[in-house]
């Protein structure tokens, strides 16, 4: 298992678009990947899930990916954050 934390600083925080490209982006991935904030941990490719985290900007969340493909899927998901704006990863 690999995890890292990033810090959400889009203004607007963690809003439908971006969460949207980055679950979409997770499909191809076979690893278990997890979204942690403020003890809440929900499924990093249910938009749902994302969603109902309510993240704001300034805010730290921990991802983790399990599986095969772990580093891959951190490092995509790192690379998605930024392109979005939303994390400095």
């Amino acid at each position: 298992m690999v995890e890292k934390t990033f810090t959400i600083t889009d203004p607007a925080g963690m809003h439908a678009r971006p969460a949207s490209a980055l679950v979409g982006s997770l499909a191809k991935f076979q690893s278990d990947i997890t979204m942690e904030f403020k003890g809440k941990k929900v499924n990093l490719k249910s938009i749902l899930g994302v969603m109902s985290l309510g993240i704001p900007s300034g805010s730290d969340v921990v991802i983790a990916a399990d599986g095969p493909d772990e580093e891959e899927a951190l490092a995509s998901i790192e690379q998605t954050l930024k392109a979005e704006g939303i994390s400095n990863g």
